[in-house]
């Protein structure tokens, strides 16, 4: 009878834990969410949509600006998860590869800038730890992982926006030869 109990709390107590999780969620990201976009919308407003969007092509017209000093931006002054919106700048056949590049550097980032996404500072903080022990300095450690997010920010980048213009013009070639 003791292991149907225990399975009983368990199993409820798995509803429960959800439950806060949500609940932290409601408290916590959620209003900040809806914060930083009603500013970014209200600053986008301020400026002029024609100014900001100028400002985002020149920024998007080239790839390596597309996808390093774009993406960069969107991180580091909207932070994770607000700096995907900044995708809404750019053509949709572009907004796939500014994902990618921007997903694969709020890691990096916080190794110099840990408001970007604080939840990823775990993991810099850990390699720091083994690098303090050693009674070596983290700044060249930080600026290292922020240099090498920006290549891999690029690379994927380019990668990703290789790829979806492949799968476009595939995609278009099926419709064009089944009509």
């Amino acid at each position: 009878m003791d292991f149907l109990i225990k399975l009983a709390e368990g199993f409820i107590g798995m509803f429960q834990e959800g439950g806060d999780t949500f609940m932290g969620l409601v408290t916590d990201i959620i209003p900040l969410l809806i914060a930083l976009i009603t500013a970014v919308n209200a600053l986008i407003k301020f400026i002029g949509e024609e100014r900001v969007f100028r400002f985002a092509q020149k920024c998007t017209k080239y790839f390596f600006l597309r996808y390093t000093i774009f993406p960069f931006l969107a991180v580091f002054f909207l932070t994770n998860p607000m700096c995907y919106t900044f995708g809404r700048f750019l053509p949709e056949h572009k907004k796939p590869a500014f994902y990618d590049s921007a997903v694969s550097f709020v890691h990096p980032v916080t190794g110099l800038f840990p408001h970007a996404t604080p939840a990823e500072l775990f993991v810099y903080t850990g390699v720091a730890a083994g690098i303090t022990e050693l009674g070596l300095s983290t700044g060249p450690l930080a600026l290292r992982f922020l240099l090498v997010g920006i290549a891999v920010m690029l690379l994927r980048g380019v990668v990703t926006e290789f790829i979806t213009n492949r799968m476009i013009k595939n995609r278009e070639q099926n419709e064009n030869a089944a009509a």
